[in-house]
């Protein structure tokens, strides 16, 4: 059943060996992170020998050189009618001519490496580069990513502070890279966070759209930023139009001076014995600050456990003045270690599809049995009233027309769903498809019709709950091996009483 899952705390040995490497690492200029892919699950024309492939391999051997070094941002298509190829480059506004060539050109290497059959997108430490077989100059669309280097920041003890003053100071940032031209669209800058710390930080839009989308941009990533990581000492989110990033360190280099860029220089202060002591001082610092903030997390650890008790232990059967249920009962656990095994760390490669509360992935457990996993969205509140409805809602469900959960997962801000997986995954992608619309002959649409109807039928009159589900559309009728339709997300999903025939309600939900 659901239960918490206890986040083992580094001890002292952990954090002194961590800090001792980071002394050595430590260099004249800013390391590069580990990159991070997207690779869209949608196909494009491309072939080994096709001349798409020939047009795509052009593009992105000639980005770097084609990219003016003292702008550092590039949008380009080469090609024609099916074949034409379209490519992006945008260096980070602070670095020289030289790092943004090396980069742009490694970051071209690899994403045709990785996705050379996929629209797809890379973001390296000082550039992200991007193509596809669609136009998308000038359009904006905001699918923030996480990359797996925020799960290395440390965690910060006045969390509430940080909040307000992040608020403001990425605001402030956000302002200046989209009110002033001159900015082109970079900006960073730091703030005072406390009295012997500093927040820095760096925004960024590509300059194909226009500030006001720029703008809005940047609002949505603040949002993600805030939700995954204003518990953290740093965190960044990218997205295909907009970077943004804060640390407690200036990672940034300066603005130019005199047309050459000072670079960041951190002078290594000792060597030997002493770089040990100091190392081991650092870490006993980290220990006491860890320590004090047990306290908070213990809280934190205190309501998530009484959330799931209440999920595993449910009480007598209640409708609030919304017409939801608030209880449920039991649902078996799943710990998070099998899930993020299961789908290979959450990869790209396993996306099956995203909606307005998060993204799902396929998985294969050890057994072999195969899974789709919901990674709920960490952005709002939305994310745990959605996780508490759909296990709410769907444990109590059972109908050949409706899909399947299995089982649940819930670490810190992390919270899972498990399914029945979907071979077929969903019916939009049959319907709104040139060729695999022909696959829908009638008695099979039919049929998928018939399946719909009957789940809804379910919901409405013959199960043990009186369902409205407020969100039914083709993304939300999933697909099995024999394509037999099954209603899925009911994350919005709305429970009457018993005799109870309509209702109001205060907000709009649903497409």
């Amino acid at each position: 059943m659901c239960s918490h899952i206890r986040q083992i705390n580094k001890d002292a040995l952990s954090a002194m060996i961590f800090l001792m490497l980071s002394l050595f690492l430590l260099s004249d200029s800013v390391s590069a992170d580990t990159k991070s892919i997207s690779c869209d699950p949608s196909p494009t024309n491309y072939t080994p020998n096709s001349r798409f492939g020939n047009n795509l391999n052009i593009l992105l051997e000639s980005l770097s050189s084609n990219t003016p070094l003292n702008q550092g941002f590039n949008s380009t298509a080469i090609g024609n009618n099916i074949d034409q190829v379209y490519g992006q480059a945008l260096c980070r506004g602070d670095v020289t001519p030289e790092v943004c060539r090396d980069c742009i050109k490694n970051a071209s290497q690899d994403i045709m490496t990785v996705c050379p059959t996929q629209n797809a997108i890379i973001w390296h430490e000082f550039c992200q580069v991007r193509y596809s077989h669609m136009p998308f100059f000038s359009s904006m669309v905001y699918n923030g990513m996480y990359p797996a280097s925020n799960k290395q920041e440390k965690s910060i003890s006045d969390r509430v502070s940080l909040i307000k003053v992040l608020k403001d100071f990425m605001n402030k940032l956000s302002d200046e890279a989209t009110v002033n031209p001159s900015n082109l669209m970079f900006v960073t800058g730091k703030t005072k966070f406390s009295r012997n710390e500093s927040i820095y930080g760096l925004v960024q839009c590509t300059r194909d759209i226009s500030h006001s989308d720029c703008r809005h941009c940047l609002n949505d990533e603040f949002g993600d930023l805030e939700a995954c990581c204003s518990s953290l000492q740093g965190g960044k989110i990218f997205s295909r139009n907009c970077n943004m990033r804060f640390q407690l360190y200036q990672f940034y280099n300066e603005p130019t001076i005199n047309g050459q860029r000072k670079k960041i220089t951190v002078a290594m202060l000792v060597t030997g014995a002493t770089t040990f002591v100091l190392a081991g001082l650092a870490a006993g610092c980290y220990v006491i600050r860890r320590q004090r903030s047990n306290g908070t997390q213990k809280d934190e650890e205190r309501s998530q456990s009484a959330l799931l008790h209440e999920l595993a232990n449910p009480p007598s059967v209640a409708i609030n003045q919304e017409g939801q249920f608030v209880s449920s009962q039991e649902l078996p656990f799943m710990e998070l270690a099998t899930i993020m095994a299961a789908t290979d760390n959450f990869s790209d490669s396993n996306k099956l599809g995203q909606g307005g509360f998060g993204i799902v992935y396929k998985g294969v457990l050890s057994d072999g049995k195969e899974i789709a996993v919901k990674r709920l969205s960490r952005k709002s509140w939305q994310g745990l009233e959605e996780f508490m409805n759909e296990v709410i809602v769907i444990a109590k469900l059972q109908h050949r027309n409706l899909v399947r959960l299995l089982g649940c997962g819930i670490q810190g801000e992390e919270k899972l769903l498990i399914y029945e997986y979907m071979p077929n995954k969903s019916l939009d992608l049959f319907l709104f498809d040139l060729e695999k619309c022909v696959e829908l002959h009638w008695d099979m649409r039919f049929n998928i019709i018939h399946g719909i109807a009957r789940g809804l039928l379910y919901l409405h009159e013959d199960s043990r709950l009186k369902i409205i589900h407020r969100d039914q559309k083709p993304n939300n009728v999933l697909l099995d091996q024999e394509m037999v339709a099954k209603i899925s997300a009911f994350g919005m999903a709305r429970i009457f009483g018993e005799d109870q025939n309509t209702g109001n309600t205060k907000r709009v939900v649903g497409t």
